[in-house]
C-alpha cells in the first residue's frame, strides 16, 4: 500500500493542525504533485470545525502541565483522533472526494507540552515534546496512510522540534530577487527568512513570542467566556494603547534570547495573564486599553523579532495564520515595520488560515518519499532528518 502511494506523481492530501490557540481542528485538503523543491500544492478545500468550550476547556488544562495523569492523557488521545478523523470525514464531504480517494494525511496533532530546553530529569538532561491525537484512528476511519509525531524526530537530532513550517515555505516562497519573511499568527507568532535566492541552509526561523495567545485570553477573561478572541481586532481598536504596560510587557525575557528559540503555553501562561491584568489595574486602564496594549505587544514582539534577530531583514514580510484576519494587528505590525512590505497570503491569491495544515500535508508527502523534511538552520538540529511517523 505505501508503495503504492510513493509511486504516485500526484496524491490528494489531507493535512490536519491544532494549534496553541485550541479553537478547532484546521482541515485541508490538497493536490500534491512531485516532491522536495520539484513539490506543487493546489489547494482543493478548507474546513475548520470549531472545538466545543468544553473541549477547549480540557486542551487549555492538558497544555497547563498539570491536570490528569496517564489515564488522562490515554483518553484524550484517543479522543483527539476520533476528532481529527471527523475533521476529514468533514472536509471530504465539502471537497466531493470520497475517503476512499485520499492517498495520504500528514497530523500534526495537539500539542499537550513542549520542554525545547533540556532539563534534569532522573539523573539525565531531557529535552520532549508530546502531541496527541492516535493517528491509528486516522488511519482506520479515512483509509489513507497517516504520518504524524513530527517533532520528536527533530528533537533527538538535537533541535528544538520547531518551528517546522520553514521547510515548506522555503519550497513555497523562496524568491530569487527578494528577502521574505513569513510571520504566521496562531497562538504563539514564528517568522521565516528566506535570503534572496538562498538555499536552504539559508534560512532562518524562530518563535517571535506570543501570537493571538494572550489577546484570546485577555479577551476570555474580560468578556467572561462570551468571547474567544477580538473578531477583526474590533475591541482592540476602540481602545488606547498604555505606553507604561507595553513596556512592561516588551521586558519578557523571551523576546531577547537568540535563535534558534521556540515557546508556547508553557510561557505565556495563565500567570502571565495575571500579570497583564494586574499592571492594568494599577494603571486604571480600561478594557478596551488592556485589548489594544496586549494587541500592540504582539505586533512590537513582532517588530522587534524583525529588528534584533533577522538577517537579512526582509524587504517583504506575508503575514498567515488567524492573527492576519485581524485589522488592528495588521496595522499595528505595518506601522512597527515602516520600511518592509506587510502583506498577507491573501494578497497573493494563498489562504493564510489553512498554511500550516497545508504544510504538514507537505511534510507527510516528504516523509513517504524518503526527503528530509526539517530545516536545522531553524530548529537548531544536528542534521538533516526525516520526521514523522507512518501508520498505515
Amino acid at each position: 500500500m505505501l508503495q503504492d502511494i510513493i509511486q504516485k506523481n500526484e496524491k490528494l492530501v489531507i493535512g490536519l493542525m491544532s494549534g496553541t490557540s485550541a479553537d478547532g481542528v484546521d482541515a485541508v485538503l490538497v493536490r500534491i504533485t512531485g516532491h522536495g523543491v520539484l513539490t506543487k500544492v493546489e489547494q482543493l478545500a478548507f474546513v475548520s470545525p470549531p472545538y466545543t468550550q468544553e473541549v477547549r476547556e480540557r486542551i487549555l488544562q492538558m497544555a497547563g502541565g498539570q491536570f490528569g495523569g496517564t489515564k488522562e492523557a490515554c483518553l484524550f488521545n484517543a479522543f483527539m483522533g476520533e476528532l481529527f478523523a471527523d475533521a476529514c470525514l468533514m472536509l471530504c464531504e465539502k471537497a466531493g472526494v470520497s475517503p476512499q480517494d485520499i492517498d495520504l494525511i500528514g497530523t500534526h496533532g495537539q500539542t499537550v507540552y513542549h520542554i525545547p530546553t533540556a532539563e534534569p530529569y532522573l539523573g539525565r538532561s531531557i529535552a520532549a515534546t508530546l502531541q496527541l491525537g492516535e493517528p491509528s484512528i486516522l488511519c482506520e476511519r479515512i483509509g489513507a496512510i497517516t504520518v504524524s509525531d513530527f517533532r520528536v524526530r527533530d528533537m533527538a537530532a538535537g533541535g528544538q522540534g520547531a518551528p517546522l513550517v520553514p521547510y515548506t515555505e522555503y519550497i513555497l516562497y523562496s524568491d530569487p530577487n527578494r528577502n521574505v519573511g513569513l510571520q504566521n499568527i496562531g497562538g504563539i507568532g514564528n517568522i521565516t527568512i528566506l535570503p534572496a535566492g538562498g538555499r536552504l541552509e539559508d534560512l532562518s526561523a524562530f518563535d517571535t513570542g506570543p501570537g493571538n495567545m494572550l489577546i484570546d485570553a485577555v479577551v476570555s477573561r474580560i468578556t467572561q467566556g462570551k468571547a474567544r478572541y477580538d473578531e477583526g481586532g474590533k475591541l482592540a481598536a476602540s481602545g488606547t494603547v498604555s505606553d507604561a504596560l507595553l513596556q512592561t510587557l516588551m521586558q519578557d525575557p523571551y523576546l531577547y534570547q537568540a535563535p534558534p528559540k521556540t515557546t508556547g503555553r508553557e510561557h505565556y501562561d495563565e500567570a502571565f495573564v495575571d500579570q497583564i491584568f494586574s499592571y492594568g489595574k494599577e494603571l486604571n486602564l480600561s478594557d478596551a486599553d488592556l485589548i489594544a496594549t496586549t494587541t500592540q505587544f504582539t505586533a512590537s514582539s513582532i517588530a522587534h523579532a524583525v529588528y534584533n534577530h533577522c538577517q537579512p531583514q526582509p524587504d517583504r514580510l506575508i503575514v498567515g495564520g488567524g492573527g492576519s484576519l485581524n485589522a488592528t494587528l495588521m496595522r499595528m505590525i505595518k506601522e512597527s515595520l515602516p520600511k518592509t512590505e506587510v502583506m498577507t497570503n491573501e494578497d497573493l491569491g494563498l489562504d493564510s488560515s489553512a498554511k500550516e495544515a497545508v504544510a504538514f500535508a507537505i511534510l507527510a508527502n516528504e516523509a513517504i518519499s524518503g526527503e528530509c523534511n526539517n530545516a536545522p538552520a531553524a530548529t537548531g538540529a544536528h542534521h538533516p532528518v526525516i520526521m514523522g511517523k507512518i501508520c498505515q
